[in-house]
This record gives structure tokens, sequence and C-alpha cells, in this order.
């Protein structure tokens, strides 16, 4: 069955902000791997404030595992909140336009679009 017609009615985007302690304690390189563990796609960076920020698609039952994960994170970190918003909700067919899911790496800020 293509995936179109079977779990992309379950796929969903969602956008983290996490605080608290979660820069330099390895917080963006443990989502990196625990999402590449769980098959899941997006990217997640450092921002300038102190928190980390990450996309993340996929299943939503596999997504929500990880937004568990984070709440706790690596054992050097100290996460204080985890700001959840929902940027494409299941059954609206995914943010990412690819039924695929690819890698989750170091998103590199230069790549992001000019806002205009």
């Amino acid at each position: 069955m293509p995936l179109e017609q079977g779990l992309r009615g379950d796929i969903t985007t969602v956008r983290l902000g996490i605080t608290g302690r979660v820069q330099g304690v390895w917080y963006r390189g443990w989502t990196v791997g625990k999402a590449q563990e769980l098959g899941l796609a997006g990217w997640v960076r450092n921002i300038t404030d102190g928190s980390v920020e990450a996309l993340i698609n996929g299943p939503k039952e596999t997504v929500d595992a990880l937004v568990a994960l984070c709440r706790s994170g690596p054992p050097a970190a100290r996460v204080d909140d985890i700001e959840v918003t929902v940027i494409d909700p299941p059954g609206k067919g995914g943010a990412f336009p690819s039924t695929e899911f690819q890698p989750l790496g170091t998103f590199d800020p230069s790549e992001m679009p000019e806002k205009r």
C-alpha cells in the first residue's frame, strides 16, 4: 500500500522550543541520535538565546515518543520547558514534501531562507 494511502494520515510535524541547560551538553547530538533511531526526519539547532529548536516530522506516535525523550535529554542537560507547536497536524499531508524520511541532522541556519 502506498504511504499516501497508509501511514500518510498519521504523519505530523512539530516545532520544539527547548529551554534550560541545553547548549554545551550534547543535547543536539543526542536528539539527532534518538531521532535517527526512531526513523524521524527534521533538523535541530542552537538558538542565540541559549535554547534549542527542532523541527520533527514522522508518524505522530513516534514524534510524541521523541518529544517525551526530549523532556529529559542527555545526562548533562537540564530541561526546564519544551514548547511544542504543531506545524502540520496528522492527516494534513505532512510539511515535508517527500514521503521518504531523511535522517535528522544539525540544521545550518545559513541555509534558512530570508524572512520577507
